[in-house]
């Protein structure tokens, strides 16, 4: 009878040592898997940070050529319009004036130059009356 106990697995110290040995392998491995898998974390958390840069550089390139491209849009766009509003009030000046003269209304301008008209007249009648007062008293 002890000879069937001895052959029983339960009482095999061979047996127990293997599976001893195999459930601390096991345990190492997966201590080994986690530490692994930790690294390995790390270093795909400093390739995705990497990529993410290299994707935020690339998008800033574009973004501020799409920024410089609105910019020169809104700037042709503002020159447009000043040209438009420059036209607008030359023509509607144009018009006024026109409007003002038909109605028998003059401009500044008319008046200035009547009165430089005015003054050198003021001038020639005064250069005259100067030269006849001389002439009557020879």
């Amino acid at each position: 009878m002890s000879d069937e106990n001895d052959k029983k697995p339960e009482n095999d110290p061979q047996l127990a040592a293997k599976i001893k040995g195999s459930a601390r392998q096991i345990w190492l491995a997966g201590l080994g898997a986690y530490t692994k898998a930790e690294e390995d974390t790390g270093r795909f958390f400093e390739r995705l940070v990497q990529e993410g840069e290299q994707l935020e550089n690339k998008t800033r390139g574009a973004v501020e050529k799409q920024i410089r491209s609105v910019e020169d849009r809104v700037e042709g766009v503002r020159e447009r319009a000043t040209g438009t509003w420059d036209r607008l009030e030359h023509l509607f000046d144009e018009r006024v004036s026109g409007a003002l003269r038909r109605l028998g209304i003059h401009r500044r301008e008319d008046f200035e130059a009547l009165e430089h008209r005015i003054e050198a007249l003021e001038a020639e009648l005064s250069a005259l009356r100067d030269s006849n007062s001389r002439d009557e008293e020879e």
